[in-house]
């Protein structure tokens, strides 16, 4: 019987402490590393050649939104093909947990709405083999995955859980309804929920168009539920908010964390029409660890940037009558038929009825829309705008665009940078209180694919731009989030630890452009993304991303609660 299960012998080891990377070998058996050495002797059932290559932990991903599709799929793409080998779902208050049978298409609505996953989908897919919060985590443990899954417990399925019909209604919450949901809150804690998320934000809404259940709730409702939470348990509130009020805003995180001690971490963005709310998010963010709160922001490595375009979800004419009403031809036939002069004018006569959110800010912004090409450029240049673009030819940018998209037989898109479309992501990167995040995976499957934005950090900041140490970049990418939900068992190339690391070639690491596959429940189609240069993604011991092709290996599990470290 071999000694090891796995030998990954002479790489550069990058521990994740932000130390200085060191040649080394690193052995692993029953899922742990046991030995990190030079020259390790002994034979294992694998070895792995790591000479030239840098081998990591894997990426810990604290913003994802997989809640659907963790009960339907074993394979969390696209996070377990780009290195990331644990996340934390239940993101920005919603979720499918608890919930009654007579709710299930009000959450549904809100998903499909707040996170963009095709409602079709998720009525063919998720199978509602629960209703409270504890046994909807026994069905995610039930399941095998790829990588581990950790969970927050959402505010609106709560909300309309205790309130119905009300909390639909956005009522205010009674004192016995809030007392409903913080004995709910602290059930879900002892069942393994890692903390308690919330949305504030009037661009969340239901698929109908209306807002969602916790849009505005009552400011005290949100401090008494998070008082229910525990640091002790190392319990996080996670929020999204539009911070019409800072201050009052960030009092509600602020009291969280004071009342319970429980950790606390929002989104924090770089917004063009509010040049100075970074800076004021620090400076209270640097008062709130000053007094001694452990609270942190987290911030996307490039710009939170949509897709528009026929094969996405959503574009400028995707809503307008006459369009709509050449849906159901087969695809080229319905280009064919874009192409004709009268139904082009037509269109471009018309306005989108009920359209997302997204469209309607963004419909006619042509100077922020970007024609997407390969590879795909994050932060690309202003004069390569569509407004831009058109004003070089003598034409209507929206006329541009219309023709643009029945380009490469209507496959074309547009890139929309809507925030973080900024020069201070690496210094918001390495802020000592913020952690990188905000992929969204599993959510936005038609128009936004930033799940490789931990990918970006290296192939962005590190490799080209040079703005950030590659030492201190898997630091940030590994251990820091794991810290931050207490996850202490991993995030680092050390004995004792789980055995969730990447083998990558550095030098060769690189981002395809997005693209899509119709493997959704109900034929729905999403935007998976690839990269180059991540030999080996390992999990627990075992191999599950073979240069970029999965293996079928299925290790993950669910995560309930703080992880301790490994004993010294």
């Amino acid at each position: 019987m071999a000694e090891y299960d796995l030998l990954i012998r002479n790489g550069d080891v990058i521990d994740g402490t932000g130390n200085a990377r060191q040649r080394a070998d690193v052995a692993v058996k029953d899922g742990r590393i046991v030995r990190v050495a030079p020259n390790i002797e002994g034979d294992a059932d694998r070895v792995i050649d790591a000479t030239g290559r840098i081998v990591t932990p894997g990426f810990v991903d604290v913003h994802t939104h997989y809640d659907g599709q963790a009960t339907w799929d074993a394979h969390l793409k696209p996070s377990s093909n780009l290195g990331t080998t644990t996340v934390v779902m239940g993101n920005c208050g919603v979720g499918f947990a608890p919930c009654r049978p007579e709710d299930h298409e009000v959450l549904v609505k809100l998903m499909e709405g707040v996170e963009e996953i095709p409602g079709s989908a998720m009525n063919e897919g998720l199978p509602w083999t629960w209703e409270t919060f504890p046994e909807y985590l026994n069905a995610i443990e039930a399941m095998a995955h790829d990588i581990d899954i950790a969970a927050l417990f959402p505010h609106a399925p709560l909300r309309v859980y205790v309130m119905g019909e009300r909390a639909v209604n956005r009522e205010p919450a009674t004192p016995e309804d809030v007392e409903k949901m913080q004995q709910l809150v602290r059930e879900a804690v002892e069942a393994g929920a890692v903390g308690f998320s919330t949305s504030r934000t009037l661009v969340h809404r239901s698929s109908s168009g209306e807002f969602i259940p916790t849009y505005k709730a009552a400011v005290q409702e949100l401090k008494d539920l998070g008082s229910a939470l525990s640091g002790e348990k190392g319990n996080v509130f996670q929020m999204i908010s539009d911070w019409e009020d800072g201050d009052d805003e960030f009092s509600i995180i602020r009291e969280v964390s004071e009342r319970s001690g429980a950790k606390g971490t929002f989104t924090l963005l770089d917004l063009a029409n509010q040049p100075d709310l970074w800076h004021e998010q620090l400076k209270r963010i640097e008062e709130s660890q000053a007094a001694g709160l452990d609270i942190r922001g987290q911030v996307l490595s490039r710009p939170v940037g949509m897709l528009m375009g026929h094969p996405a979800s959503m574009s400028s004419f995707y809503h307008r009558p006459t369009f709509m009403s050449l849906l159901d031809l087969p695809w080229d036939e319905r280009m064919e038929k874009l192409r004709d002069p009268e139904i082009k004018a037509k269109i471009l006569s018309e306005e989108n009825e009920n359209p997302h959110v997204f469209v309607e800010i963004f419909n006619t912004r042509f100077r922020h829309m970007y024609p997407l090409e390969d590879p795909i450029n994050y932060l690309p240049e202003r004069s390569d705008s569509v407004a831009s673009r058109a004003e070089r030819e003598g034409r209507h940018p929206e006329e541009w665009l219309y023709d643009y998209f029945l380009e490469n037989n209507g496959k074309n898109l547009v890139y929309i940078p809507a925030a973080n479309f900024s020069e201070h992501i690496p210094e918001l990167l390495t802020h000592p209180y913020t952690v990188s995040a905000l992929g969204d995976g599993g959510a936005h499957v038609g128009s936004i694919c930033d799940t490789s934005a931990n990918v970006y950090v290296l192939t962005k900041w590190v490799k080209e731009k040079q703005a950030i140490a590659l030492e201190q970049a898997i630091h940030m990418l590994c251990r820091q989030p794991a810290e931050l939900y207490s996850l202490n068992d991993r995030g680092l190339i050390a004995e004792g630890y789980k055995a969730d690391i990447n083998v990558i070639d550095f030098d060769e690491l690189k981002l395809h452009t997005r693209h899509i596959e119709k493997d959704l429940p109900a034929g729905g189609s999403r935007f998976l993304q690839r990269a180059d240069g991540i030999e080996f993604t390992i999990k627990a011991g075992e191999i599950i991303c073979d240069h970029g092709e999965m293996t079928g290996a299925l290790p993950g599990q669910l995560v309930r609660g703080s992880q301790a470290a490994p004993a010294a």
